[in-house]
């Protein structure tokens, strides 16, 4: 009864994406998508099979994956990767991602799907990422006896699994072989349903900031705007957020600002144009001397913030007034105290940051006006920014635990 019901939910889910498709651009990639799946399986993948499927919802959870997947081919590089998305927004980032030899949404979880994917593709071993929950798959993988795990995985006790209904989505967290878990707070959950094989490993994601540090890009015209200034770097931000930053540079000219908004359309560039009172220049049209004469630099392209942040004394993180803050680590790992809006409660990381004084949330302009006037101070910012690098750096080690985990199904399942 309960995985009829379970299977109906999965139709319809499918059948309103398809209505939606008729006017939402995202819904219409994914329906688009998942008709592409079967054709492209069935042209690219190998008769012999043995792939290590790893999935992502989305882009998200695919950049907590991807530490482990370098690893992986790293240590293996005779292994082949297939990795799946449910979103539009992490597959269309992400479908020439080099390291996968397949790259494609993953099918809807029916029966019919689920037999058809796993007989093409034949994984060795499976890896979920995060929140990736799907009966149907998780059933017949156990039944095939090919390895699950969830990685980075996170559990609070307001979801299903522990809600007294919530039978049918045990016995999916049953099904993992191991599951590997952000904090122990999950753990502690997940016992208390009586799930033992679990392991505190951490956030993968450390791992791959302290990588992207380490590898950072010198860009020439962001050094020439930051050279001897004060710097606010503002990552992946939204209006709301904006409104707030914006309006204190505007009235400080001791502070100079880099906004890598997160939509670089170009109606939102406008939009952040019309709200600066200050010089400013847009990336892709500046060089290092008109860079060095603007008080702010607009990067309208993707791909730097990452490196973007190595030259601010602090950051300011979007999405807080939002659905949830972006990543924060990328520009703790910096040495850099960071700043959010107050949808911070889901991110450990946010919290462990402001419990160790690494970071600060914000509610309203007011807060953000009375911590820039603290930030103003440089041995109460520096003691800050190092805070944050510290946290960062300690928790790093989840990829390669999780990969010696791991290790035994890989070598077992020789292709």
């Amino acid at each position: 009864m309960k995985r009829g019901l379970y299977n109906l939910g999965i139709r319809t889910y499918r059948l309103l994406g398809k209505i939606a498709a008729w006017r939402n651009p995202k819904a219409r990639k994914l329906t688009t998508g998942q008709k592409g799946i079967f054709p492209y399986l069935e042209k690219n993948v190998a008769k012999e099979g043995g792939y290590i499927w790893i999935h992502a919802s989305s882009l998200g959870e695919f950049e907590q994956g991807r530490p482990l997947i370098e690893e992986i081919k790293k240590q293996h590089p005779d292994k082949k990767i297939a990795l799946t998305f449910f979103s539009p927004s992490g597959y269309e980032v992400r479908k020439g991602y080099p390291l996968a030899d397949l790259v494609c949404y993953l099918p809807f979880d029916l029966p019919h799907n689920v037999c058809r994917f796993l007989d093409l593709l034949k994984p060795s071993i499976a890896i979920f990422i995060k929140y990736e929950f799907w009966g149907n798959y998780l059933r017949e993988l156990r039944r095939r006896q090919i390895p699950t795990y969830i990685i980075s995985a996170i559990f609070r006790p307001d979801q299903i699994f522990f809600r007294p209904y919530g039978s049918l989505f045990r016995r999916m967290l049953r099904t993992y072989a191991h599951l590997y878990v952000q904090n122990e707070t999950s753990r502690e959950l997940l016992a208390g349903i009586g799930i033992n094989n679990v392991s505190m490993v951490g956030d993968t994601r450390f791992d791959r900031v302290v990588a992207i540090r380490q590898q950072a890009k010198e860009l020439p015209v962001a050094r020439s705007f930051a050279t001897g200034r004060t710097v606010l770097v503002a990552g992946s931000s939204w209006p709301k957020d904006e409104d707030i930053f914006i309006d204190y540079f505007n009235r400080h000219p001791e502070l100079y600002l880099i906004i890598a908004p997160h939509e670089i359309h170009e109606s939102h560039i406008a939009e952040i144009m019309g709200k600066l009172k200050r010089p400013a220049v847009r990336y892709t049209q500046a060089n290092e001397e008109s860079a060095a004469k603007a008080h702010c630099l607009i990067v309208d392209c993707f791909g730097l913030l990452s490196s973007i942040y190595q030259y601010g004394e602090m950051a300011y993180i979007g999405g807080g007034f939002g659905v949830g803050i972006h990543n924060i680590p990328e520009a703790a790992v910096y040495g850099i105290p960071v700043v959010f809006g107050p949808n911070y409660k889901k991110f450990q990381e946010a919290k462990d940051l402001i419990a160790n004084g690494g970071a600060f949330s914000i509610n309203d302009a007011a807060d953000f006006d009375r911590l820039m006037q603290r930030f103003a101070e440089e041995p109460f910012r520096s003691k800050c920014g190092e805070t944050a690098a510290k946290y960062i750096y300690s928790h790093t080690g989840a990829t390669q635990t999780i990969l010696s985990g791991i290790t035994p199904q890989l070598t077992t399942h020789a292709e």
